[in-house]
């Protein structure tokens, strides 16, 4: 099952590694992300951001598909992370067992965004991924911003009403 699927344009940083973790008390983390499971100078800078102790898989978004659901990962906690919502869309499009998806921080370093809608400080994103989250947001699945713990999660569908259509 999953714990939280977070959405980080960073994947693995400090938040994640030293915050988020913690937590969310799961025994690893699994990036779900194209370029990171084919990239070997990505994948060794994932694996130096992992704290000591949790374990940490690196898989393309089918493939991490495929891990979240088998029948082994439903007794498991897991943090999942990708870094866009697109990718977040059709995770949450494939699998059931999601406790709830954590737009954090995507689209600020974006080569477009300057052109981005700005849904809030840590949240800009370009017109494909804004309707991505319109999608996300419409499924039965907790979906919100919260950058940190301590900070209140906000509701996607509240962002969203600060956006033009």
């Amino acid at each position: 099952m999953i714990a939280q699927l977070r959405v980080d344009d960073r994947l693995i940083h400090g938040q994640v590694a030293l915050v988020w973790t913690k937590e969310l008390n799961t025994p690893g983390i699994i990036v779900a992300n194209d370029n990171a499971a084919s990239n070997d100078m990505v994948q060794m800078t994932l694996k130096m951001a992992t704290p000591t102790g949790k374990k940490l898989l690196i898989r393309s978004v089918d493939d991490a598909i495929r891990v979240f659901n088998n029948p082994k990962a439903k007794t498991m906690r897991i943090f999942a992370l990708t870094n866009n919502v697109t990718d977040a869309l059709k995770i949450a499009q494939a699998v059931p067992d999601i406790d709830g998806i954590n737009v954090a921080n995507v689209g600020r370093f974006a080569e477009d965004a300057k052109n981005a809608h700005q849904l809030s400080s840590t949240i800009m994103l370009t017109d494909v991924e804004l309707a991505s989250l319109k999608e996300l947001a419409a499924l039965d699945v907790p979906v919100f911003n919260q950058v940190v713990p301590s900070n209140a999660k906000t509701p996607i569908t509240s962002l969203l009403k600060n956006v033009d259509n």
